[in-house]
């Protein structure tokens, strides 16, 4: 977290830590799930996991560690595989971390008409303005959320743009997977 502004809240926090964290492995990566567990209860109710984490010394005593899920399968929309999950309660929030093509809103009225969501999709690839985008989305279970976005053009954490609506669509996917 050495890029992560202590004043920020933990979900923002938590945000920037999962950002820094995918940053790391490179660019070109698969989607990436988090669980986010409250620290201190994780200290208490697993000690041995705490410190696998690195979690022993933390000074802080309230925050949030994300935990990587399994691998997402590549071979179901990630809309149809969140709508399959279902966290234990010791799960305070959720945080998916995707790249993804990103068009300027200038560009939505060169879109031709008719495609198809494949023929969308080479549209875009192939489209002189495009920006490839990596977005780290986090909310919790009383409806808190938070996002990172980061232009692989401007691949530093001085240019991460944070903000709670950056990604309202995938944010609300997220929280679904919090309802009974």
């Amino acid at each position: 977290m050495s890029n992560t502004p202590m004043a920020a809240s933990p979900l923002t926090r938590a945000v920037l830590e999962i950002d820094e964290y995918v940053s790391g492995l490179g660019w070109d990566q698969p989607a990436r799930l988090f669980a986010l567990v409250d620290t201190a209860r994780l200290r208490a109710d697993q000690p041995s996991l705490a410190d696998r984490l690195g979690l022993r010394d933390e000074p802080e005593t309230t925050g949030l560690t994300p935990i990587e899920q399994d691998e997402i399968p590549t071979d179901q929309a990630l809309d149809e595989f969140l709508g399959t999950i279902a966290w234990p309660d010791a799960v305070v929030g959720c945080a998916l971390a995707v790249e993804r093509l990103m068009l300027p809103p200038s560009a939505e009225a060169q879109v031709p008409s008719g495609l198809n969501e494949a023929k969308l999709a080479q549209w875009v690839a192939e489209h002189p303005d495009r920006q490839e985008v990596r977005m780290t989305v986090a909310v919790l279970r009383d409806g808190a959320r938070d996002s990172a976005l980061r232009l692989r053009e401007k691949d530093t954490a001085t240019e991460v743009l944070t903000g709670s609506d950056l990604v309202p669509g995938l944010a609300e996917a997220l929280t679904a997977t919090f309802e009974e």
